[in-house]
């Protein structure tokens, strides 16, 4: 018995020692590319992967603009549909979590996530899609690194240029090429709200852009002018 809990505590502290080197690991990127631009993320990687299992010499479109680059009208617009209290809160929107909870209680299923602009910047760099408690606490771990050592404004460049915008196509300045055929910063206001309300399923609506969706778009729109930015 003695030998099994000497066995047990030293694979336990293995697993720590295990769980505090990817932090580390995880600490360093974040370290890097706050005054880097990201080659590639997981969201990259894993859709790169998708796209070559039936086309192997598929490619990504992503290509980083610095944020003086990038048009006003999308910083607010997405500010404003994706995260309203960007430049205030410090990485979680505690009212926002409460009301998704609430949201998804009484629909009885997940149809509202309350993460914020750094949560899902955090994802996009590390993680992946799938629902999981596990990916969920390192998704806060990360989004404590981002806040604590980046300031508002390199996180929204940061997200803006590796945030998924359709099947393939990542960041404004590949999603301004694509859906319209000019740079990201000549994005007009009804041109970013548009690219602003595709961000929560963006291969799905960039093949089927909805009357409801335009709305929506149009309700962005009316409330850009509003949106605090970095």
């Amino acid at each position: 018995m003695a030998r099994l809990w000497h066995w047990t505590r030293r694979a336990l502290a293995a697993l720590v020692l295990l769980f505090v080197a990817y932090q580390l690991w995880l600490l360093g990127h974040v370290l890097w590319w706050k005054w880097n631009p990201p080659s590639a993320t997981s969201f990259m990687s894993l859709r790169l992967d998708e796209l070559a299992a039936d086309k192997p010499d598929a490619e990504l479109h992503y290509r980083w603009v610095p944020y003086e680059r990038i048009s006003i009208h999308l910083k607010r617009a997405v500010v404003a549909a994706e995260d309203d209290k960007f430049v205030d809160h410090e990485g979680f929107d505690w009212e926002g979590i409460q009301k998704a909870i609430e949201k998804n209680q009484k629909k009885g299923k997940p149809v509202a996530g309350g993460s914020t602009i750094s949560q899902q910047l955090a994802k996009n760099l590390f993680l992946s899609p799938a629902r999981s408690y596990f990916r969920k606490v390192e998704e806060a771990i990360i989004t404590v690194m981002i806040e604590t050592l980046w300031d508002k404004r390199r996180i929204l460049e940061v997200y803006l240029n590796v945030v998924e915008w359709g099947n393939g196509i990542f960041g404004c300045e590949a999603a301004a090429q694509r859906y319209y055929r000019i740079p990201a910063a000549q994005l007009a206001p009804n041109q970013a709200a548009r690219l602003a309300v595709m961000l929560p399923n963006p291969r799905k609506y960039e093949k089927s852009f909805s009357p409801r969706l335009a709305a929506h778009a149009a309700r962005i729109q009316g409330r850009m002018q509003y949106s605090e930015v970095p």
